[in-house]
């Protein structure tokens, strides 16, 4: 069993298992941090960023003034963003059998994999995540494509000048692997391809493995996987939470009595509490509108935006906000908050009985009821009409790289009435923020991360005892700014298995036993022997048939009766002979009671030697050999037939035929 490692983000996986005959990737998630090494993708013309100047080498060099600006001390690439594909040259990809998703988050890689690898196998995740996957990859698409840059940058990629460049730039890993953005129909060709799965639905992939998803509780349809075959057992647990949110509650039993479990998508702000995180966005929201400014929450279209809007609708009355307008722009922003309210089995329980009073599970369909909340496909057309400040805005892209947020940053930046607050942690908010320093506009950092962290972790493996835990090597070692914190690292006994990159890591246990299935008529016909007390055995003589991975037992075939005439002989031909089985000896050979057994048969001349594997009895007379070791015995007997004859047969006398 091995586990080729593509991916080296931690929270964003792709992995692919091969077990017994099946290529398994494991999520297929795309690192986005590169596009911060991007100049913003304004939506309305910037006169700031159309006037950075070009950046010059040391001694002068002027190739790349077209390719990378000088903004705010730093360089930037000034073309469209570009992404972190996982690896593609580990392995031939068109040998995977199937693609596992776990969450929404850890698909957009998907039509890179399937649309240009040569994979043509399916891909199981459940509905609400290919739904808000979907919306995902759409906001992405229109992100990019509504704003067409007229260069593709690609001369700061060369080796030669890559060197040259100052930092972080220089620093970026793997960037002759980073993509451009796929298009819509790359999405919809890729999506074409997966297969919807439920809670607790067992597949059979080949008859070689069964696959079950398992709720996580960290978002809408997120899974862990189960892939197990009769005698072993995978667990693939990525991006779970044990905290009551709005999804299903974490399942745990079947986590137990894993051979191999592999962890990832831990959360990514282990010191930070999110209870805590909202109880410091509304504060500072609050305060931010009742001093005349405006809030920006850069997020996703789907996820912790539900649970903010949901803690903002228990906090605006009390705060005396309800007069205060929010807006949530977005391409997809009316079909997120439309799934979020059809999804109701995939909810936790206390949402989903709301549904049955009725009452929307969510209360943002009150708020949008009531006025209080408004959504819009971009910042032209009717919300240019409705727009009131002060207010609170609600869009993406969390990376401050494209997306209309790009538009709000410009138009509020100037004013330290403003407030940005980042409650998405995939990006690092200071790098987010370079391209548009200097800033006025306060910015907060409330990260909201409902994954599991290392206190839940240790807890979590006490509770279901994997005999092997297989993780990322970040979470092996403590946070490179925090190295003295020790208890943010996996603690496990046996420590756990490590991998990076472009690694394969062979994994520690070994297939031992295979099911085999007997056929009733060849039960049937077994005739028992105890060999021990309270132990028998039997010899079976049959036809082993193996397809799909599923071994049968049948009895021989019986044999043929001769034909008679001209095709006799090329009958016989075509049909195999199956001879009957000599029979199997089992049993011990006490040496003292054979030595009586040869002297009774007049053979008296016998000297006996001792070996580290038995016994050799050496008769003198005769200038015979007799080798008696545990599992064997050889007569060595040269040219004297009725001699041997009789010694075997003494020797089996002691033995048991089965």
């Amino acid at each position: 069993m091995k586990l080729y490692c593509l991916s080296g983000h931690p929270t964003l996986p792709c992995n692919i298992l091969k077990y017994k005959s099946t290529t398994i990737m494991l999520d297929c998630g795309l690192d986005m941090t590169s596009a911060l090494h991007f100049l913003p993708l304004p939506l309305v013309h910037s006169p700031r960023l159309s006037k950075l100047p070009g950046w010059i080498t040391k001694d002068g060099n002027t190739m790349l003034e077209k390719e990378l600006k000088d903004c705010a001390g730093r360089v930037f690439v000034d073309s469209v963003p570009e992404f972190c594909l996982p690896e593609t040259e580990l392995l031939d990809l068109s040998t995977v059998d199937v693609i596992l998703i776990s969450n929404y988050h850890c698909m957009m890689a998907l039509p890179y994999i399937t649309e240009h690898t040569g994979f043509t196998g399916t891909v199981y995740a459940t509905e609400p995540t290919m739904q808000i996957g979907r919306l995902l990859m759409e906001e992405l698409v229109s992100f990019m494509e509504r704003v067409p840059k007229p260069q593709s940058a690609t001369l700061w990629k060369n080796q030669e000048m890559f060197r040259h460049l100052p930092a972080p730039l220089k620093d970026a890993v793997e960037v002759l692997t980073w993509k451009r953005c796929y298009t819509m129909s790359e999405v919809n060709l890729a999506l074409s391809k997966v297969q919807l799965v439920g809670y607790s639905q067992k597949i059979e992939l080949f008859g070689a493995v069964q696959i079950t998803p398992l709720s996580s509780g960290y978002c809408l349809g997120s899974s862990n996987w189960i892939i197990q075959s009769h005698y072993e057992k995978v667990a693939y647990v990525s991006g779970s939470s044990l905290l009551t949110t709005h999804p299903q509650p974490m399942e745990q039993t079947s986590l137990k009595n894993s051979d191999v479990l592999i962890l990832t998508g831990l959360t990514q702000i282990p010191t930070a509490n999110p209870d805590g995180m909202l109880g410091e966005f509304c504060s500072n929201l609050a305060v931010t509108i009742r001093s005349g400014g405006n809030v920006l929450v850069p997020c996703y279209p789907s996820g912790v935006i539900y649970d903010l809007l949901e803690c903002l609708y228990q906090y605006i009355d009390s705060a005396g906000l309800s007069s205060v307008p929010f807006y949530f722009i977005s391409p997809v922003a009316n079909s997120s908050l439309e799934f979020s309210q059809i999804f109701a089995e995939w909810l936790c329980h206390n949402k989903q009985s709301k549904v049955y009073l009725p009452e929307p599970p969510f209360p943002h369909a009150e708020l949008i009821q009531t006025n209080k909340l408004k959504h819009y496909p971009s910042i032209h057309g009717d919300f240019s009409n409705d727009f009131r400040q002060p207010c609170v805005v609600f869009t993406g892209h969390p990376s401050l790289r494209f997306g209309d947020v790009v538009h709000f940053l410009e138009l509020w930046g100037k004013s330290s009435l403003n407030t940005i607050i980042f409650t998405e942690p995939d990006f690092s908010y200071l790098e987010a923020l370079a391209p548009y320093q200097p800033l006025s506009m306060k910015c907060v950092y409330c990260p909201i991360d409902t994954r599991l962290n290392f206190i839940q972790v240790s807890k979590l493996l006490k509770e279901v005892q994997p005999l092997h835990v297989v993780c990322p090597e970040q979470y092996t070692q403590p946070p490179p700014a925090q190295s003295h914190r020790t208890d943010l690292m996996i603690d496990c006994q046996p420590s756990p298995m490590a991998y990076r990159r472009a690694e394969v890591l062979t994994l520690p246990f070994k297939r031992r036993y295979e099911k085999i299935e007997l056929m009733p008529d060849l039960a049937e016909s077994l005739i028992p022997s105890e060999i021990k007390p309270g132990i028998s055995m039997a010899t079976v003589s049959a036809v082993l048939q193996t397809k799909d991975n599923k071994h049968i037992l049948r009895s021989l075939p019986k044999p043929v009766q001769q034909p008679t005439g001209k095709k006799r002989k090329r009958l016989n031909d075509e049909i195999p002979e199956f001879k009957p089985p000599k029979p199997l000896l089992c049993g011990s050979i006490t040496i003292e009671q054979f030595v009586q057994s040869l002297e009774k048969h007049g053979i008296t001349d016998v000297k006996v030697e001792d070996t580290p594997e038995g016994h050799i009895v050496h008769l003198q007379s005769e200038d015979t050999l007799i080798q008696i070791e545990e599992d064997s015995t050889h007569i060595i007997c040269d040219n004297n037939e009725p001699l041997r004859t009789k010694l075997r047969d003494l020797v089996l006398k002691f033995l048991q035929k089965l």
